[in-house]
């Protein structure tokens, strides 16, 4: 059950929900994280009332078309599959967005069961009493 973050500069509707896809399908491509697992908060800067920077860290050239994705799920997963959801994340924006990959920037936040609350005020994959309930999907 990721939580997703994408914010980018200047972009419409459509181009956000392709963004949104983009991330959706490469977390159940690449980490196995069920389909209905959609939590998203997408947000379009208009560059005056809220905007991005990114600076050439590491060499990388952005420009204003940059996309920050940052994703907060469940520990466990290894550097390999970490390194694959970032290469399809990449993928797939260029692939329906245009964004040069180079402009796509991703983190990953790790947390643990006692983390996350899906409504009702209850802690759903760490009851009290009890152990985690629910599958490993986030």
């Amino acid at each position: 059950m990721p939580f997703v973050r994408i914010d980018a500069l200047g972009t419409d509707p459509a181009r956000l929900d392709a963004l949104g896809q983009a991330v959706q399908d490469a977390l159940v491509e690449t980490l196995g994280v069920p389909p209905e697992d959609r939590f998203q908060v997408l947000t379009g800067h208009d560059g005056v009332t809220g905007t991005l920077r990114a600076g050439d860290y590491l060499g990388i050239r952005r420009d204003d078309s940059v996309v920050f994705v940052a994703i907060t799920l469940r520990a466990g997963r290894d550097a390999a599959r970490k390194r694959a959801v970032y290469r399809r994340i990449a993928e797939l924006v260029h692939e329906r967005t245009g964004t040069e990959p180079r402009n796509v920037f991703v983190t990953l936040t790790e947390n643990g069961d006692a983390d996350w609350s899906f409504g009702y005020g209850l802690a759903q994959y760490a009851p009290a009493g009890g152990g985690p309930a629910g599958a490993l999907s986030g």
